[in-house]
């Protein structure tokens, strides 16, 4: 399928997300963090500090817009090389970068299937149906899922069976809906649904550390930006977070 342009996209995913006022704080987020930043959101709210918007999405169409001038305050990707295209570009306040979560990879199936747990043998526990992943040339959590399959020796075997989506909640929603015998997605993801189960967790060795950088973009850094980014350091985010299933970073850990 043909790709939007980048413009084009950018324009649809704000167009989804709630109307942004000029005293709103816009952040980009990963899709993974739609309901632990909803929740902190709320949370800033209720402690007095600003409005909060939102828009989540695959982090590599939300860093191709901030780089095509989408009004951002913050960025959260779920990666290091989102986070790297931007910072390459000078479009993000370079020393506000740290890292902000953790995550573990799974193997889902809906809620009422047999699949045997573990995440060996792959291949046969599919009986013929599809294993769904965000798409692994672009999405991080894709790239995670390819390369842990790789590292297990499991990718060749499945590739025929693979379905790309647009990003981790899109393939979660393949499995909930049932067009999906399995699929590879974020602990945290998994949690947040009724319909799936885990059937086993990746070895943390057989792909890249899931990493969640964060930082302020460069020229919408005013004070209510710094505000709620500070916050997403503070103890309410970190219960938060850990409440969702995240793993803490030193930073996040550490902040006072």
């Amino acid at each position: 399928m043909r790709r939007f342009s980048t413009a084009l996209l950018a324009a649809l995913l704000l167009l989804a997300s709630p109307v942004a006022r000029a005293a709103d704080i816009l952040v980009f987020a990963a899709a993974s963090t739609k309901d632990v930043i909803d929740q902190i959101a709320a949370e800033f709210a209720k402690s007095g500090g600003g409005h909060v918007v939102s828009s989540f999405a695959a982090s590599g169409d939300l860093a191709k817009q901030i780089e095509n001038g989408a009004p951002a305050a913050i960025f959260i990707s779920a990666d290091q090389k989102w986070m790297d295209y931007v910072a390459q570009r000078k479009l993000i306040v370079a020393d506000s970068r740290r890292n902000l979560l953790g995550n573990e990879l799974v193997l889902i199936a809906p809620s009422d299937s047999t699949m045997p747990a573990g995440v060996d043998g792959i291949a046969g526990k599919l009986g013929g149906g599809k294993l769904v992943l965000a798409d692994p040339d672009s999405v991080p959590a894709g790239r995670y899922a390819k390369a842990a399959l790789q590292k297990l020796g499991q990718w060749d075997g499945v590739q025929p069976s693979v379905v790309s989506a647009k990003d981790v909640r899109a393939a979660l929603a393949f499995v909930e809906r049932g067009e999906a015998a399995a699929g590879v997605v974020y602990a945290t993801d998994a949690l947040v649904s009724k319909k799936v189960r885990i059937v086993g967790a990746f070895p943390d060795s057989s792909h890249p550390a899931i990493v969640y950088p964060v930082a302020l973009v460069a020229g919408k850094d005013d004070a209510d930006a710094k505000a709620f980014y500070r916050f997403l350091f503070g103890p309410q985010a970190r219960q938060v977070f850990l409440d969702a299933g995240f793993t803490l970073t030193g930073a996040t850990a550490a902040a006072d």
